[in-house]
């Protein structure tokens, strides 16, 4: 297994990245992928730079000797992504609403409780 796999590997423990992101983010064959960090098959240039992409670095951050990787207790916990597909125009407009709601959910909490005491 070559230092880019198992530092790769390393990465995905580390962060708890599942192959199953990588996979469907990169456009990359999910049995590929996982032949790859398997050490079943050799990984091509090509192989290395989407998975390097994907998990927003570059090539030559897994193939050095010594990677130091964050502290994911230090990371803001709130944050989550999720790879969901290409989403229709009607999908993305009703996420954009469904984000306008949660970034504004404070105001529209104490709206209904300034409501609720009025009566």
């Amino acid at each position: 297994m070559t230092k880019f796999v198992e530092n790769v590997n390393a990465y995905l423990s580390q962060m708890k990245i599942k192959q199953t992101y990588v996979s469907k983010k990169s456009g990359m064959d999910s049995k590929k992928l996982s032949r790859i960090l398997t050490g079943k098959q050799d990984a091509t240039g090509n192989d290395m730079t989407m998975i390097a992409e994907t998990l927003g670095k570059n090539v030559e951050f897994f193939w050095m000797e010594s990677v130091e990787f964050p502290d994911i207790s230090t990371l803001m916990p709130e944050r989550i992504a999720f790879y969901a597909g290409s989403p229709t125009s009607k999908q993305k407009h009703m996420a954009d609403l469904l984000l306008s709601f949660m970034e504004n959910v404070d105001e529209v909490l104490s709206a209904k409780s300034r409501f609720e005491q009025s009566l």
